[in-house]
């Protein structure tokens, strides 16, 4: 019983873990990520799993980024937000996007004596605007922000996470209650 609620809560927070992400055509956009604080990041792979042919969005290891490695789409468009990767920051700015880059971006880092793991995963919509900047959906492009959505989305994330942080109570209270009955 208590494996399937967990199974469950780690259900819910993968997906909630998914960040949307609109642009229009020729922006920059942050892909965010956040690795481990303090650890030594020994790779960093960003992957968009719907490319048709081999290559990495972008490739770091041993303290250097390989563009050998790249997407050729890719090449000359994707860097580091901070090449120092303080305090375990491994977003990438994807510069002057396009409709073909609309999709999901992956975020894996491997830390030294451990695999790879999968940190974030962004889906991201290049919409085209007209010239005033307004969008097919009759919004308008500055009521966003490049770095991650607008205000709603990120209620839409306070959301999800008190959700599942309620929940992850609920199941150690009842976990606990039915400890004490055994």
């Amino acid at each position: 019983m208590i494996f399937r609620i967990l199974l469950l809560i780690n259900l819910i927070s993968c997906v909630s873990g998914q960040k949307k992400m609109k642009v229009k055509p020729g922006d920059d956009v942050s892909l965010p990520c956040q690795g481990p604080r303090g650890a030594d990041i020994r790779v960093l792979e960003w992957e968009k799993p719907e490319l048709k042919t081999d290559g990495y969005v972008f490739f770091f290891r041993e303290r250097r980024s390989y563009g050998n490695y790249q997407h050729p789409s890719y090449c000359g468009r994707v860097e580091l937000k901070d090449p120092e990767m303080k305090d375990g920051d491994v977003s990438v700015i994807l510069k002057n996007v396009t409709i073909n880059d609309t999709g999901t971006y992956e975020c894996y880092v491997g830390i030294t004596g451990s695999y790879l793991k999968l940190i974030n995963t962004i889906n991201l919509t290049v919409e085209p605007g007209d010239a005033a900047g307004n969008t097919e959906d009759g919004g308008n492009k500055d009521e966003g922000n490049k770095e991650g959505g607008n205000k709603k989305d990120v209620y839409v994330g306070v959301a999800v996470a008190l959700t599942v942080s309620g929940l992850l109570v609920v199941v150690v209270v009842v976990g606990f209650l039915i400890s004490r009955k055994k």
